[in-house]
């Protein structure tokens, strides 16, 4: 039987592997909007991720859904998780820096915490995960550095388009509970097919991708988005769904601006000041409070 202790090791560390590929993917899309109009970036990132992902299905021997209805409840999942909040995401970091970008961000489990409380109910809340909730925001907003709300306010329609993205997300990592029979590969290549039909042609009308002209650097932005950032990505997530519980895979959002403090300080040379490292604990008790198993009550029984 395997150790609780290093199942829950497993999934953080799961848990910190999907926060740095969504972490960097701000990195990637800042990148290729250079060259790349956002509802193009998001149709290029979605058809890529779906080869990808029907690639290792069939190298692992899945099967895709044959009844209308899971490829409905696909279609779904799809416009929570990627043709929804990818697209107003893409649209918003056009006019929103990417520090404020994070922090409006990872506002997905506080939305996640209200709707369970008094929508869904589909899994247990409490105060102890509210908190985690808010010490997850408050370790972001120190991570970014406080400066970066002086943005708040300007730039509305950018900031209008990150939170229901947001709020997406939430949704998303919710609806995300109801591929329990499916494996993680299949659930993550559904969502891309249908995410593909759906922004192809609305790029085709749109955009008119044929015009474009990106540079290399774009187009390797592009293919790691796809096949890291969104591939590989959304099998451990829908892993995660299941293990950790939507509350639980959305705590992740607290990690990213962590991880883009240490890959500055590995690669960049920076240094880490007090309030940042005050931020990466914040942000470490928040993931730990919302994910850290609780024990269960004891039943009380009558004396005889």
């Amino acid at each position: 039987m395997q150790n609780p202790k290093t199942s829950l090791a497993t999934e953080f560390l799961l848990l910190a592997i999907l926060a740095l590929l969504w972490g960097t993917s701000y990195i990637f899309i800042k990148i290729a909007l250079v060259d790349i109009p956002p509802i193009t970036l998001i149709a290029m990132r979605v058809s890529i991720s779906a080869l990808f992902l029907t690639g290792v299905v069939l190298w692992r021997n899945d099967k895709f859904p044959r009844d209308g209805k899971t490829w409905r409840m696909l279609l779904v999942q799809a416009i929570f998780n990627s043709i929804g909040a990818w697209t107003v995401l893409a649209w918003g970091q056009q006019y929103v820096d990417s520090g404020l970008a994070s922090v409006l961000n990872s506002t997905s489990p506080v939305f996640l915490f209200f709707i369970t409380l008094f929508v869904t109910r589909h899994e247990t809340v409490n105060k102890a995960k509210l908190i985690g909730a808010m010490l997850g925001v408050a370790g972001v907003v120190m991570i970014v550095g406080p400066d970066a709300l002086r943005g708040l306010g300007a730039n509305i329609g950018g900031q209008a388009a990150i939170l229901p993205g947001a709020l997406l997300y939430a949704c998303g990592a919710i609806y995300g509970k109801h591929f329990g029979t499916l494996s993680a590969p299949v659930t993550a290549a559904g969502t891309m097919v249908w995410a593909s039909i759906c922004l192809i042609p609305a790029s085709l009308l749109l955009d008119q991708p044929w015009t474009l002209t990106p540079a290399p650097r774009a187009i390797i932005a592009v293919l790691m988005l796809s096949v890291f950032c969104t591939g590989m990505a959304l099998m451990i997530y829908f892993r995660l769904v299941r293990t950790l519980g939507s509350m639980g895979v959305a705590s992740q959002s607290y990690l990213r601006a962590g991880i883009g403090v240490a890959l500055g300080v590995l690669f960049l040379g920076e240094k880490i000041g007090p309030l940042t490292l005050a931020g990466i604990f914040c942000a470490l008790s928040g993931v730990a409070v919302i994910n850290w198993p609780r024990k269960p009550r004891p039943i009380a029984t009558n004396p005889a």
